[in-house]
Formats: structure tokens, C-alpha cells, sequence
């Protein structure tokens, strides 16, 4: 290889790195692969999830600044670089009818505008692959959506020196693969689960599968699955340094590690945007670019 293989992975708030992917990134770390998180939003509106830390005055008064500590330690325990796009999240409007966003947020920003900050980045970094949400966010949070959003037109408009000229944007680059985040897809659940009930071991997911159940969207269609066991460990690390976004105790830890390592060892992707040749089904991310870096 002449070229070192570079990996981007965008997304909403801090956190999200943990819980999409993040196995995947530190395998790639390990084997020498150059990984940077872009955080499009501070995570300024998210809710303290967290039972052990809900009604800490301090924490809700420093929030942002609390979670950028949070993201410090997560990325150290990954191994990744990581940098920020300087938006302002959007937080989850819940309601019927739901409320308007609050103004200046993410999700209400222009989207060229938006997609361009993102375009500098990838003109800096220079990632073959980059990695997303889907047209549906994962889960449908404003900040999600837009964070789809704008990769989709960045990833493109990366090399488009007429829409985002070079004396401003840097120097035109196009990335090679473009990949949607399905670590939470309906295979894997299911596996979880029966394997658990077989084990005679209470399962977490009863009540997401039969949730599943009540959405019409249509399955997601998995092309590439990422061997990376070795570093769930990591994973479960980076995801509890978010300590005002998960519950250590709770149930995304129940899932015995052996039954996880066992079960299902990999992580989930959807190509969805290739200029290189690849097969499929695939099993490394950068599958068609190796032999060509």
C-alpha cells in the first residue's frame, strides 16, 4: 500500500460514536487505519438519561461542556481523532402535534451551508470511506436526519469545485465509499434474543421486537459486516465514558459479552454509494480499496 487508509464517521452528538460503529473504529485504529469522528452538534438540548445523574444541578447548568468532556474520554478509549462541525442540537420535540424546533438549531440550518462545513472537513481528512445514518436517521431525531442530509450532499459535493470552490473549501477530493450505520437492524436482534432464551437467560429485546412490529418501514438491506468482537469490550468502555447518556447498569449491558462474541461478532453496514468495484455481501470497509491504495 502507498496511501494510508483513512476513515470518516459523521454523526449527530456526542455519544453516538459509541453506540454506531464504534467497535469497528477501534478495530480499524488497530491495524493502523487513520479514523476521525466528525460530531455535528454539541448535544447542548440532549436529556440526562442517565437515573444516577438526572436532578445534579451542576451537570444541567454545564451540559455542553460536560459533554464534550464525556466525548474527550470516549475518544481516547477508541483511539480516534475527533472534531467538531459547531452546530447546536436540535433536542427531540415530543408532543402531538409535535412543537416547532428551536431557532438556530441544527436541523434548521441551511443545508448547502451546512453540507459545506462538512466539505472542508473531508477535503482535510481525505477519507476513502465515510460513514452516516440513513435517509431515516437511524431513529427518526431531527439532528439524525440532517446529519444524513448534509453527508449526502457533501460526499458529493466534496468534489465539486464549482459548488464549494477550493479558495474557500480546500482542494476538491472525492471519497471512494459511503456507508449507513444498521448495527441496530432486526437479524442481529432477533439472534440475540432466541440465543438468550435458549440460555435460559432473560432477554432486553422482548420489548424492542414486538416495538418493531408497530413500524412499517421496510427492512434495511445489509451488505457488509465488519468482524470486530475483539474490541466490543472497547466499545461497552467508550459508550459508559457518555456517563449522562447511558446507564451502566442497564439494558444495553445485559447481553452477556461470551454470547455477544458468539452470536453475533460483527457490525452492521448498507453501501450506499460506491466508485469503486466491490462484491457483495462484504466484510471489510474498505473492500476494493486496499488493493488500489
Amino acid at each position: 500500500m502507498t496511501e494510508q487508509l483513512r476513515l470518516m464517521a459523521v454523526h449527530a452528538h456526542p455519544d453516538d460514536e459509541s453506540s454506531k460503529g464504534a467497535a469497528t473504529m477501534a478495530k480499524y485504529v488497530s491495524e493502523g487505519v487513520d479514523v476521525l469522528v466528525v460530531t455535528c452538534t454539541g448535544g447542548e438540548r440532549g436529556s440526562i438519561l442517565n437515573p444516577k445523574l438526572q436532578g445534579d444541578a451542576s451537570i444541567e447548568a454545564n451540559i455542553h461542556e460536560v459533554r464534550r468532556k464525556e466525548m474527550d474520554e470516549a475518544r481516547a478509549i477508541l483511539g480516534v481523532s475527533q472534531e467538531w462541525l459547531g452546530f447546536v442540537d436540535s433536542g427531540l420535540p415530543e408532543g402531538d402535534p409535535l412543537p416547532p424546533l428551536p431557532e438556530g438549531c441544527f436541523a434548521l440550518e441551511d443545508l448547502d451551508k451546512a453540507a459545506g462545513e462538512l466539505v472542508r472537513k473531508i477535503r482535510a481528512f481525505r477519507p476513502q470511506v465515510v460513514t452516516t445514518y440513513d435517509e431515516n436517521g437511524g431513529y427518526p431525531h431531527p439532528d439524525h436526519i440532517m446529519t444524513h442530509k448534509i453527508t449526502m450532499v457533501a460526499f458529493e459535493g466534496s468534489a465539486d469545485a464549482e459548488k464549494f470552490p477550493e479558495s474557500e473549501y480546500g482542494e476538491a477530493y472525492q471519497p471512494q465509499k459511503l456507508y449507513y450505520n444498521q448495527g441496530f437492524n432486526r437479524p442481529r436482534t432477533v439472534a440475540l434474543h432466541e440465543a438468550l432464551l435458549e440460555r435460559g437467560l432473560e432477554s432486553p429485546y422482548g420489548e424492542w421486537l414486538e416495538r418493531w412490529k408497530e413500524f412499517e418501514r421496510a427492512e434495511r438491506t445489509l451488505t457488509t459486516f465488519v468482524p470486530c468482537a475483539d474490541f466490543f469490550e472497547t466499545r461497552d468502555r467508550a459508550l459508559i465514558a457518555h456517563a449522562t447518556q447511558i446507564d451502566p447498569d442497564g439494558g444495553w449491558f445485559r447481553v452477556p459479552m461470551a454470547v455477544q462474541k458468539e452470536v453475533w461478532p460483527t457490525e452492521e453496514y448498507e453501501l450506499a454509494k460506491s466508485l469503486v468495484d466491490t462484491s457483495l455481501p462484504e466484510h471489510d470497509l474498505f473492500a476494493g480499496i486496499r488493493d488500489n491504495a
